[in-house]
């Protein structure tokens, strides 16, 4: 692979929120910076419910991706949720999304994980055509439902 994945650790907060908040931006997602920081410390402190990735180089990262663990007795195991997923727009275009999204989901399965899931707007044709190159199917008759709490 070519495309550096780095284990974000506290010390990367600043970079890793910084792009968070320019994903978020670009996405229309309205998060306080408290909460923001409050979701993604205790990922970058070893808690053992996700990790996040800082992609490219270490001391400039050009993206992140993160991961949330489960648990499913349908796949037999842990699986995983890309929960975001976000490039610099300059970097766009790169070919770095698809090795990301081919390099990530071996070295989970070889940690064990079972199944990796994500959810893409319906709407966003570039993104499903990545995600199916990647390796991603749509489950026919499945339908992500959510309830905030």
């Amino acid at each position: 692979m070519t495309t550096a994945l780095h284990l974000a650790k506290s010390d990367d907060l600043p970079k890793l929120s910084a792009l968070v908040a320019a994903f978020h931006a670009e996405s229309g997602i309205e998060i306080s910076d408290e909460a923001r920081t409050n979701g993604l410390a205790p990922l970058l402190n070893g808690i053992p419910h996700g990790a996040a990735y800082l992609l490219g180089p270490a001391r400039a990262p050009v993206g992140y991706v993160i991961v949330s663990f489960g648990w499913s007795v349908e796949f037999g195991g842990m699986d995983g949720f890309v929960d975001e997923l976000y490039l610099r727009p300059a970097v766009r275009g790169r070919g770095i999304a698809t090795e990301v999204l081919l390099a990530l989901p071996k070295a989970l399965a070889e940690a064990g994980m079972k199944a990796i899931h994500l959810e893409v707007a319906a709407d966003n044709a570039t993104a499903q055509s990545l995600y199916e190159r990647t390796g991603f199917r749509t489950r026919d008759g499945y339908r992500l439902m959510t309830r905030v709490l």
